[in-house]
């Protein structure tokens, strides 16, 4: 019997920072859920961003120094676990509707950007802290 294709789970900037930044409120939390995502035990497909790659690694860089955060940003680029999918125009659109839409809750592009990647890839779940991603429709993994 074949088995089933693991559904997509779309990192968010939190959950990134959070595993790699001791000082993140979320760390302990974060550590644990991405120790359940690691290969073999993984249950997912693991799917970002670049802009939430571009956040993560820029506020990682003001954090804890740019070259601790270039060692992480070769580590996740370099991660056969990792899928990273780029905006194009048609995103960039779809992420333009959702910021429109959504800036009366002062929602960030790279938040925007990631609804419309996730709606256009079909992904209903992200591992993320950040409570917009429920407000727009999506379901928050932990963990």
């Amino acid at each position: 019997m074949a088995r089933s294709a693991s559904p997509d789970l779309f990192i968010d900037t939190g959950a990134f920072i959070a595993r790699y930044d001791r000082s993140d409120q979320y760390h302990q939390r974060a550590v644990a859920a991405w120790a359940e995502l690691a290969p073999p035990a993984g249950r997912f497909r693991l799917v970002t961003s670049g802009g939430v790659l571009g956040e993560t690694f820029t506020l990682l860089g003001r954090r804890a120094g740019f070259p601790f955060a270039a060692t992480v940003a070769r580590q996740v680029l370099d991660s056969p676990s990792i899928a990273v999918r780029w905006s194009d125009a048609t995103v960039g659109g779809a992420a333009l509707a959702w910021f429109a839409k959504l800036s009366d809750q002062q929602v960030s592009w790279v938040d925007c950007e990631s609804f419309a990647l996730m709606r256009a890839g079909g992904i209903t779940r992200a591992f993320t802290f950040d409570r917009h991603f429920e407000d727009a429709g999506f379901h928050r993994w932990a963990g």
